[in-house]
């Protein structure tokens, strides 16, 4: 892989894994929940796979979702789901959402997150989400790339500035030097999670940790 794709691939994880809010100055971080929501939805990847492994008969297309030592269950769930399915079409329904929901449960317990239940066709993506998924889909990570370069560069600068304005008045007063004091932990912690993101590997429960600003 050369240099020009291996900063796709970076763009495209770190937009997936961090995203960001912002509320009265400060940054919210983001639950393991919310970075793997996509998949528990019925437009999610993981149901579109197992609705076509059901059509198929071919198990095969769903077990990239879980971990080898997940696959005979979901195998001997999937044969199970086929018997039920063929005795009518009201057994086929309740067959088929049998087997998402246990499916996207030991998916989402594979990644380390929770499960609640599958979201109905049409519900919202986060944004980040759903701008990956065009990506994968259309082969071309460029626009995304753009996009979150120009929104970390003009977030750090922001932040820069902002931070250099409050150090020159941080002996003016108490008050002023805790602005500074403030402006700068903050912006310390904020580069400090972007490096860790960018240059090592992160578990998914530092992931969850991980923050930028949305750059609108």
């Amino acid at each position: 892989m050369n240099r020009k794709n291996i900063l796709k691939a970076l763009c495209v994880i770190l937009f997936l894994f961090i995203v960001a809010q912002l509320n009265n100055g400060e940054l919210l971080f983001l639950s393991v929940p919310f970075v793997f929501a996509h998949c528990d939805t019925m437009d999610g990847p993981v149901i579109k796979d197992a609705q076509k492994a059901l059509e198929t008969k071919n198990a095969d297309i769903v077990l990239k979702w879980v971990q080898k030592k997940d696959e005979k269950e979901i195998k001997d769930l999937f044969v199970k789901t086929l018997d039920v399915r063929k005795i009518n079409q009201q057994s086929k329904e309740l067959a088929d959402m049998y087997f998402f929901e246990n499916l996207v449960r030991i998916h989402r317990a594979g990644e380390g997150a929770s499960y609640d239940g599958i979201k109905p066709s049409g519900s919202e993506i986060e944004p980040g989400v759903e701008a990956a998924d065009k990506a994968v889909e259309t082969g071309s990570a460029d626009h995304i790339a753009k996009e979150i370069s120009e929104n970390i560069e003009k977030s750090i600068k922001d932040r820069f500035t902002e931070l250099q304005g409050k150090k020159k008045h941080a002996e003016d007063s108490v008050e002023a030097g805790r602005e500074y004091v403030e402006s700068y932990v903050s912006f310390i912690h904020y580069i400090e999670k972007l490096h860790q993101i960018i240059f090592q590997k992160l578990s998914h429960s530092d992931e969850s940790e991980a923050v930028v600003e949305h750059g609108h």
